[in-house]
C-alpha cells in the first residue's frame, strides 16, 4: 500500500489542542505500518520547522520518533517540503534516513504514473508568495537566520508561519484555479494521478484519463490518501482508526 498525508500543521495551535491532532497522526502511522510500502508526506507536516547545528524544535519529538520507527521497519518515506516546513537542513537525512525533497517529483507506484507536489505556487493567487519564497529560501537568508538564538529563531518562525496561515485561509480560490489547471496539464502529459496538498480542501476529481487528488488538511476532518494499485481512496482518519480498533 502507498499512503499519503499532507498539511497536518503540527505546532500551529496551543499545545493541548495540537497534541490531540498529533495523537491522531501517531495512531494513523501505527496502523498503516502494518501494510505500508511507501509513505508520502506532501508538505506542511509541521506548521514551522527550522533547525540549527545542534537544535531542533522539541515539541515535534514524538512525531520524529514515530517516523524513525517506520524507517526502521523498512518503509520508504518521501517527504516533500511545503511552504511552512521549508527550513529543513540535514537532520532528517542524517539522523532518520529520510530524504527531504525540495521540489515536485515524478514517480511510479504499481505501474501508475504519479506527479507529487505540495502545491504551493500553483494557484493563480500565489504571485506574491512566489516572490517571498525566493527571498525566504535564499541561502543567505537562511544563513542569517541561523545567527539568531534558537529560542528566538524558532519563535519567529512559528509567528511568521501563523501569519502565513491567516493569509492563506482568506484566499478566494474560485471554482477554477491554478492548481486544478496545473493538474489537468500533467494528466495530458500522461500522468495517471496528480496528488497535492496546500489547498486545504479535499478533492478527488477525474480529469480526462487521470485523477487530480488534494488531501485537504488536518484542521477540520483529517483524511489520508491510500493507493492499492487499483484505486486511490481518501479515507477519514477517525473512521480509519475506529474501524481498525473494532476489527
Amino acid at each position: 500500500m502507498i499512503y499519503f498525508i499532507s498539511d497536518v500543521h503540527l505546532g500551529f495551535e496551543e499545545r493541548a489542542l495540537d497534541k490531540k491532532r498529533e495523537d491522531l497522526l501517531l495512531g494513523t502511522l501505527d496502523v498503516i505500518s502494518v501494510d505500508c510500502r511507501t509513505l508520502v508526506i506532501l508538505g506542511d507536516l509541521f506548521d514551522f520547522w527550522f533547525e540549527y547545528k545542534t537544535v531542533i524544535p522539541k515539541i515535534f519529538y514524538r512525531t520524529i520518533t514515530k517516523l524513525y520507527e517506520l524507517k526502521q521497519k523498512g518503509i520508504e518515506i518521501l517527504y516533500l517540503m511545503g511552504n511552512h516546513d521549508f527550513g529543513h537542513k540535514n537532520f532528517f537525512t542524517e539522523e532518520l534516513g529520510i530524504e527531504i525533497i525540495n521540489d515536485d517529483i515524478e514517480t511510479v507506484f504499481y505501474g501508475k504514473k504519479f506527479y507529487l507536489s505540495h502545491g504551493d505556487g500553483k494557484s493563480f493567487y500565489d504571485s506574491v508568495y512566489n516572490f517571498l519564497k525566493k527571498i525566504l529560501r535564499n541561502p543567505i537568508s537562511l544563513y542569517l537566520y541561523t545567527k539568531l538564538h534558537p529560542d528566538l529563531g524558532i519563535k519567529l518562525a512559528s509567528g511568521s508561519s501563523k501569519e502565513s496561515r491567516k493569509h492563506t485561509s482568506k484566499k478566494k480560490f474560485g471554482e477554477v484555479e491554478g492548481m486544478e489547471q496545473f493538474a489537468g496539464k500533467k494528466i495530458e502529459e500522461g500522468f495517471d494521478y496528480v496528488v497535492m496538498g496546500h489547498r486545504h480542501k479535499l478533492i478527488h476529481k477525474k480529469i480526462k484519463n487521470g485523477f487530480y487528488v488534494n488531501l485537504g488538511d488536518w484542521f477540520h476532518e483529517p483524511h489520508i490518501g491510500r493507493f492499492d494499485g487499483d484505486k486511490f481512496e481518501l479515507i477519514k482518519v477517525r473512521d480509519f482508526l475506529f474501524n481498525t480498533i473494532n476489527d
